[in-house]
Formats: C-alpha cells, sequence, structure tokens
C-alpha cells in the first residue's frame, strides 16, 4: 500500500477541553504538505495522534493503512522529528542513534551515514548537552532519517538554524518527496511553507480549514489588488469607484497611493488616461500565502494580540 497518511474523524478531548474536531485528511507520496494553524490550534496533538503517542477520543489516524503503534517496521517506515529539545543531554549524537538503530532492527552503518547526511559528522563524539538548538535539530532530523523511511513527519524542523540550515532543510524536504516519499511538515513559518510545501493542510481550533495545493489557498484566501501612485488620488478615488471598483488608501497619509481591488490593471489604467489623470505607479499585487492564512484563521486565533479575553 502507498505510504499514505490518512486522518479520519479524528478527535481528541481534554476534559472539557477539544483539542483536535473531527479532522479529516490525506498526506499523500510524492509532495511536501505543509501543516498549517494557529498556536492552540491542534497541530502537534495531531501529529502525537498520528504517531501513536497520543490516543484519540474518536476517530483514527493510520499509516498505510495501519495505526502507527501497530506498524511492523517502526521507525524503518515512519520518521519523525516533534521535540528535538527531548534528548539525553549527556548522551553522545552518535550514541543516540546508536540506540534508536539496536531498538529498531536498523544497521549501525545508518548512524554514520545520517550524520553525514545532516552535517554533524565532526560532532558525533560530542554530547548532546552541548549542542546549539540548531543542532540539536538537525541530529533529530538524522534520528527520523535514519531508518529510511517512506513516510517522515516534522514539527517545527527549522527552529534555531541559520540561514544555511534553513536552506539546507528546505532542499532536503523537497528531494525526500521528489524520491516519492510521503513528507508532512508542520511550521509556523509561512516564508518556509511558500518555499517547500506542495500541498497544505489547514487548521483552527482543531477544525479542518482546507486541504488543497498552496497555489490554491492563497488564492482562494484574499483577492489580488493593484497599487496605484497619481498625484490626484481623490479624483481617481472617485472615478474607480464609478466603475465599481473598492479603493483604500495605501501606505501613510499623503502617500498618494491607491489599493484597488475590483478592477484589474489594465482597466484602471484606462481610466486613468480617459480622464488626464497621470499615474505614476501601477502594480498588480497578487495574493500571498501570509495574508490568506491570516484572513481564513482569524477566527480560529485564541488569544489575538489587543483582544484579552
Amino acid at each position: 500500500m502507498d505510504a499514505v497518511i490518512e486522518v479520519s474523524e479524528l478527535t481528541k478531548r481534554y476534559g472539557g477541553k477539544t483539542a483536535v474536531d473531527h479532522l479529516s485528511f490525506t498526506v499523500r507520496p510524492g509532495q511536501v504538505t505543509g501543516f498549517l494553524g494557529p498556536n492552540g490550534a491542534g497541530k502537534s496533538t495531531t501529529l502525537r495522534m498520528i504517531l501513536g503517542l497520543d490516543a484519540p477520543t474518536t476517530g483514527t489516524a493510520t499509516v498505510a493503512g495501519v495505526p502507527f503503534h501497530r506498524h511492523p517496521r517502526g521507525l524503518r517506515y515512519v520518521g519523525a522529528l516533534l521535540d528535538a529539545g527531548q534528548v539525553h543531554g549527556g548522551r553522545t549524537a552518535a550514541a543516540h542513534l546508536s540506540a534508536l538503530a539496536r531498538g529498531n532492527g536498523i544497521p549501525r552503518r545508518r548512524v554514520d551515514e545520517v550524520l553525514q547526511e545532516v552535517g554533524l559528522a565532526e560532532a558525533a563524539k560530542r554530547r548532546i548537552g552541548g549542542f546549539s538548538l540548531g543542532m540539536k535539530q538537525r541530529l533529530g532530523i538524522a534520528a527520523a532519517l535514519l531508518g529510511d523511511p517512506p513516510v517522515l513527519m516534522f514539527d517545527e524542523p527549522v527552529n534555531g538554524m541559520d540561514p544555511e540550515g534553513v536552506l539546507w532543510v528546505r532542499r532536503l524536504f523537497r528531494r525526500l518527496a521528489a524520491e516519492g516519499r510521503t513528507v508532512f511538515l508542520s511550521s509556523h513559518l509561512m516564508s518556509e511553507m511558500e518555499n517547500t510545501a506542495d500541498q497544505l493542510v489547514v487548521i483552527g481550533r482543531g477544525r479542518l480549514i482546507a486541504a488543497e495545493p498552496l497555489r490554491d489557498f492563497a488564492a482562494r484566501g484574499t483577492r489580488s489588488s493593484v497599487v496605484v501612485g497619481t498625484p490626484r488620488a481623490a479624483e481617481l478615488t472617485a472615478v474607480l469607484t464609478a466603475a465599481g471598483a473598492s479603493v483604500e488608501p495605501e501606505g501613510s497619509a499623503g502617500a498618494e497611493k491607491l489599493a484597488v481591488t475590483g478592477l484589474p490593471a489594465v482597466r484602471i489604467g484606462a481610466l486613468a488616461f480617459d480622464n488626464g489623470i497621470r499615474l505614476d505607479e501601477l502594480t498588480t499585487r497578487t495574493a500571498s500565502l501570509e495574508a490568506a492564512f491570516m484572513e481564513l484563521t482569524a477566527d480560529s486565533v485564541e488569544y489575538p494580540a489587543g483582544h484579552p479575553r
């Protein structure tokens, strides 16, 4: 069976609080699927249930049709990084990975291979307690890769990494997906999602908001607009509004720039020309992932800034 992650009507309650609420989605091989949601949306809880670390209240989470805790191949089928800090600080990097290899029937040679792959070969004999956060993230990725699994899951993998490390992670995930693996990536960094993910699963307050290609999500959540610069902003506003556009000031007061929605740039240019209004700028601004995410998850933010509960 394909290395598909299947979540069906997954629900998790802690007393009177529902962390995950009848959540259903599918993560398929051959692409990077991003997992997005505001803080407290239930992302980490969902990942833990997929990995069998938390039991669902109702619903199921399977990998290749089997709950992970019953999977016969364990780390040789699913590799995961949930919390890079949850490692024994007194062990060396090599000892940590060797213990994982022995417990999962993985050849010892893989320890050296993955340490080399993540750039920690020279730190193999160093104790993990002296590692920076970025180094611990690399070690966590090494552990996920140890069994050469077809399914990989990562929760905030670039936290603490420098720009070189972030670029390396981005290329790694895209290569793993190109090899036909299933890559499921949770992150709050929109720039990384835009540069890495093909598909998105977006949740809020434990419920599904969207499961679709990243490009479709960005386009669906917010309309494109046109930035117009003119010394006759008030006059142009009247002309564009009469033509059915929505016009708002753009930037600081007195900047003489307008944000226009409802009309394409070519139509705005024609109307300005017909009315003898000079334009200094006419720029189409396409929808962004960040704007779409903020708009579509606005009702799911648990503690919005400036709105204490």
